[in-house]
């Protein structure tokens, strides 16, 4: 995993510094940092390939005003690494505009290469959906049950899904 690697790496670096922060504190900064940014690159995959296609603008716009909203909390968790540490408000949301740029940069040649292949757009429909059901598994999911517990993350998850669910059924119905 990427985001091992780079914990790994900075383990063993343990003098890297940013600015006026060293030690612990840049390690962490640097590691948030890198996994949102990391992480972004299959969010614009998934935008991309969510354009191509017969239903691709309804879908594309659809999942692109669904990550712009997962991109909240996310840049609140950049925004939280960095405000405590005495990093400034403009400098904490640069960094936050900065690891969503991915997203952009990813989304045109995922979507010039469905349009180029439409046939293989089921696939490419496929890598989208697995790239953001492991972002939302093996990073989302496991950190909130380390931060909480078992039954809180399975209640809080439980629930999350019901609600999806049934916003998809309402725009479903209304469509």
């Amino acid at each position: 995993e990427a985001d091992a690697g780079t914990k790994t790496f900075l383990d063993r670096h343990e003098d890297v510094k940013l600015g006026s922060l060293s030690g612990a504190d840049t390690r962490k900064i640097l590691l948030i940092v890198f996994v949102m940014t990391l992480h972004s690159f299959s969010e614009g995959v998934g935008i991309g390939v969510s354009f191509g296609g017969e239903h691709g603008p309804g879908l594309g716009v659809f999942i692109s005003a669904s990550l712009a909203v997962h991109n909240v909390p996310e840049g609140l968790a950049v925004a939280i690494v960095l405000l405590p540490r005495k990093v400034s408000k403009a400098t904490a949301a640069v960094w936050c505009v900065v690891t969503s740029l991915p997203q952009p940069l990813m989304a045109v040649p995922a979507f010039m290469f469905v349009h180029a292949f439409l046939p293989l757009l089921p696939v490419g429909l496929g890598f989208a959906g697995g790239a953001m059901m492991w972002v939302a598994f093996m990073e989302l999911l496991l950190e909130a049950y380390e931060d909480t517990d078992l039954a809180t993350t399975g209640v809080t998850s439980t629930i999350a899904l019901a609600v999806m669910i049934s916003i998809q059924q309402r725009i479903e119905d209304h469509a």
